[in-house]
Formats: structure tokens, sequence, C-alpha cells
């Protein structure tokens, strides 16, 4: 058996504080307004993909979540990504052949590759699976191209496989900047601020479905577009005027701002959504009580200050952003009005930072002045998970034999 080409990655999902929603090119896909995410900690949502190129194999091949094999020939996004990663590689090939010789460049650019990815969380279930999964077969294939391009390029790659993955190639918190060039050229990802700027902000993810959405995003954008006209107020005078403010709050850590822009950026996008004729729902029973419950937790707060923040994708999961200092008491409000169900006991809430003694979620008392009767009570299961997680970094590489997806022939682990 000759050397082995492979490499293996992780990449993170981000959650948006200024949505994406809507394109002006469904090919390239360049979106109607810049967006602004953040990217959440590895340690509990990720995407890893291996990814292997030898002259023995006969095609391109992509396992999902180690067992099942999608058609690479029918997946046009994931067949951009292929062809503009090798495209830079081929030019990089070129460029060696003349630093080093034809004899010491190994023509990767022309072996096919066997792809296994997977998730550690729901598919299709509105946590940017598609983001973190476009993101990571990116990068993974620059790392194994060793192509010698900023992450801001890579971005622009990954946004024509999931428009969202490109601020998945970088920590902290990110911008994608729409662009105004019809090829693309400018519609990238920046950093505005690292994984490290703004400690004290954390999140909590409420799953209250794991079933695959009812529309996909890619079809409600092609429709809100074609008939809200909501959305072009939002994209001509909201998000631009949005994008700067938000920008500001984090670099100013001002999280009152923050807290504010976010929620009236979901409440928007969701509006848009209901604009939409027919109309999107994405939200549900449970989604809706949950802004009820921040809403009135801030409310109920004497300083006056906002005390946490929701916002809401294309899925019915909420993402709370809050200060750490009040992660334990959202969590404690959150299992109080939509408790675990007894099946799922050990998964609903893991306590990964140990912010509890003993069996007390969900029973310590509500924050003075909350109004109790503000919704009731849920059934158990309402909200499947409350996941705790904190903002993260960008892709990582894996350098473990142990990490790698396929085996020493070049398929998944998981089928042998």
């Amino acid at each position: 058996m000759g050397p082995i080409y492979e490499k293996t990655a992780t990449s993170p999902v981000n959650i948006a504080v200024i949505k994406y929603w809507g394109k002006r090119d469904s090919v390239l896909i360049l979106p109607t307004n810049s967006s602004l995410s953040v990217t959440l900690s590895q340690e509990n949502l990720q995407s890893k993909t291996t990814i292997r190129a030898s002259p023995d194999f006969k095609k391109d091949r992509l396992w999902l979540n180690g067992v099942e094999e999608a058609d690479v020939t029918k997946n046009k996004r994931l067949q951009n990504c292929l062809r503009e990663t090798r495209r830079l590689r081929k030019e990089y090939e070129k460029k060696l052949c003349e630093e080093v010789g034809a004899e010491n460049t190994i023509p990767l650019s022309e072996y096919n590759v066997h792809i296994c990815s997977e998730n550690n969380f729901p598919t299709a279930a509105g946590l940017a699976s598609s983001a973190s999964g476009f993101a990571c077969l990116v990068y993974t294939l620059a790392q194994l191209y060793e192509l010698p391009v900023s992450d801001t390029e890579l971005s622009k790659i990954a946004r024509q496989g999931s428009g969202s993955a490109c601020r998945s190639l970088f920590g902290g918190f990110v911008a994608w900047e729409m662009g105004s060039q019809d090829d693309g050229s400018d519609s990238q990802a920046i950093q505005v601020a690292p994984k490290d700027h703004w400690p004290e902000l954390e999140a909590l993810i409420c799953v209250v479905s794991d079933a695959k959405k009812g529309t996909s995003s890619t079809e409600g954008m092609q429709n809100t577009v074609a008939t809200s006209p909501l959305i072009q107020h939002r994209i001509k005078h909201v998000v631009p005027e949005r994008m700067k403010s938000m920008t500001e709050a984090i670099l100013k850590r001002d999280f009152r701002k923050f807290a504010e822009i976010t929620m009236r950026d979901s409440n928007q996008f969701h509006a848009v959504c209901l604009d939409t004729f027919p109309p999107i729902f994405y939200l549900n029973d449970v989604s809706r009580a949950i802004i009820r419950v921040i809403t009135e937790y801030n409310s109920s707060n004497e300083s006056g200050e906002l005390k946490a923040a929701y916002t809401f994708d294309a899925g019915p999961n909420a993402v709370i952003y809050a200060p750490r200092e009040n992660i334990p008491e959202i969590i404690n409000i959150i299992a109080k009005y939509f408790p675990g169900d007894i099946d799922n006991g050990n998964e609903y809430f893991t306590d990964p930072y140990h912010l509890f003694s003993g069996n007390q979620v969900g029973k310590q008392p509500l924050p003075r002045g909350f109004n109790e009767q503000i919704i009731p009570v849920f059934a158990p299961g309402s909200v499947k998970q409350i996941l705790h997680t904190k903002v993260g970094n960008g892709p990582q590489t894996l350098t473990g034999k142990a990490d790698s997806l396929l085996d020493e022939q070049g398929w998944p682990k998981r089928m042998t």
C-alpha cells in the first residue's frame, strides 16, 4: 500500500444574530443582504469530515454520518466546492512543478476522493448543519490540498455549498459581507472579533424539534424574495443599519444593544416568513412560549437591563444568548416551564460546566418579580434538550490516527 493522502478536520455551527434570508444569485449563492453570526463551541456542536485522495479510487464518493452514501453526481453544491478547490490545487501544483520539479509534485487534483462526514447534532432541524458541514468539507479539502489561501478566500468557496457555511470558517463573531460583484468575488466572510473577545457571552440551545423542516431554507428564501414586500424594506433599509450597530455592540461588549438587535432581527426574519405568500411557519407553540418567557425574564428585571436574548433560525429551536452570570437562572426557568421527558432525563441537560448541584435544574425559585402565570407548564419533552455552550473557534485539523472516519482501505469505519 502506497502513501495515504488524507486529512480530518472539524468545523463549528454558527448562529446568526443578523439573519441571511434571500439570494440575488442562487447558483453562486450570493445573498440579498449581509449577515452576522456567533460561532459556537465545538465541544457541543460540530461537523467532522475525513477526506482521502487516491489514484486507486474509481470515483468520488461521499458518506454522511458514517453509513449513508450520497450520490455525488447529483449534488451540485458539493461539486462546486470540489471543482473550486481542485482548481486551486491544480494552480498550486503548477507552481510546485516549477519550483521542485514534476517528479516531486503529487497530482492530488487528478485523484478521486472518498469523503466521510458526520454531525453530532440533528441534521435539517434548523441547527445550521449544512453550514458547518460545507465549511468542514472546504476546510478539509484545503488542508488535504495544502492550499496557500486565506480563510476569507476559502469562505467564498464554502458559500457556494451553503451560504451560511462561509461564516463557519472563522471563530468568534463573523460577518458575511454580501458584496456587489456579479461573480461573487467580494461576497465573503470576515472575522469581526475573535473567540476570546467577549468571554462572558454564552449560549443555550433549546432543542424543540429534531425533525426535518417542512419548508427547506432554499425553498423558503426563493418564495420570500418572490412574494414578500417586507423583505425589500428589510434588505434596503433595516439590515445595513443593523450590521453597523451590531458590529459596534460586539466590539464594545454592549450586551443591551446586542440583545435588542438580536431579538428584533429574529422577530423580523420570522415576520418576513409570515409575509411570504403562502406563509412560512418555522416557529411553533413551544418556540413562541420561549419568546414569552425570555421577554418576561427581561421585563421583570428591576434594573431595566436586558438579561437574555432569544433568536430563531429557520426552525423551531431557540438559541438564547446571555452573560454567563445569568445562564443558571435561565436554564432553571426553561426547565421549569418545559420539563424534560423522564425517558430522556439523562440527555435533557448534561450540565457541562457544573452549574447545579444534584438534580436541582428547574427546581429553583423563579426570579423576583417574574410573573409565574405568563405561560402554562408544557408537557414533558416539549423541549427535548438544553445545550449550554460558549463562543468557539473556527475549524480545527485533527492529527490522530483514531480521529479518521475512514479505515485503511478508505471506507467508512462504521461500515466495517
